[in-house]
Parts: structure tokens; C-alpha cells; sequence
């Protein structure tokens, strides 16, 4: 059996950074394996703005 975690993450802009690699790196350490990204929020222009990672590891 598996449990899930939803985290939120940015491609960032102009004045931020992307995300992604650290909210992965920090997870995998406690068990967490990537299983799939998906975007929740777009721009005007139809480009993904924002993501949800989501996350599972095995239950003992």
C-alpha cells in the first residue's frame, strides 16, 4: 500500500526561482518518490504557471 503527498511548486519569474528540484530533493530523502507533475495554474498566454508534484512512498 502506498501513501500520496500533493505539493505545490513554481516555475518561477522574473524576481523567483523555479522550485521543483529542491521540493524533490528534500522529499526523497524521507522515502518520497516522484510519480507525476501536473500544472494547476496557467498565464494569459496559455503557459503553466504553477505545478503539483505528487508524491508516494511505500507504507510499512
Amino acid at each position: 500500500m502506498y501513501e500520496y503527498k500533493y505539493v505545490q511548486a513554481t516555475l518561477g519569474g522574473f524576481f523567483t526561482e523555479a522550485n521543483h528540484h529542491d521540493i524533490i530533493d528534500e522529499h526523497s530523502r524521507e522515502g518520497w518518490r516522484l510519480v507525476q507533475v501536473l500544472p494547476t495554474e496557467y498565464n494569459g498566454h496559455g503557459k503553466p504557471t504553477a505545478f503539483e508534484i505528487i508524491l508516494e512512498r511505500v507504507i510499512d
